[in-house]
């Protein structure tokens, strides 16, 4: 699958994500830090990716109709230092294969995913 990773996000889940054999392209790498939502929300479906984030705004989803997108997975967390989120990460991968991502809003938290069409 294809990702955009938010700028909220550790550098190094780019590489969790490519190490488990997706597309993963950062918001940083493409020089749109600071960009506003709409604009990378805008990308994401311009380049048919999924875009992961820290950021709460992507679940209104009057504003972000999962049916507009490839994907958006919201990362719910009480914790966001580095190490847990990337934690979460991991273990958040292997549902791709068993969940449909495409057109839905995953909303991650630590012990469960909450998945809206």
């Amino acid at each position: 699958m294809r990702f955009k990773l938010d700028e909220n996000l550790p550098a190094e889940a780019a590489d969790v994500f490519r190490r488990a054999e997706h597309d993963a392209a950062t918001v940083l790498e493409q020089e749109m830090g600071g960009a506003p939502d709409p604009n990378v929300a805008a990308v994401c479906q311009r380049e048919s990716r999924a875009l992961v984030t820290l950021d709460t705004d992507f679940a209104d989803i009057r504003s972000y109709p999962p049916s507009d997108y490839p994907g958006l997975v919201v990362l719910r967390l009480r914790q966001q230092d580095k190490p847990h989120v990337l934690g979460v990460l991991e273990r958040m991968l292997p549902l791709l294969n068993v969940e449909p991502l495409d057109r839905r809003l995953w909303i991650v938290g630590e012990e469960r995913v909450r998945v809206r069409s």
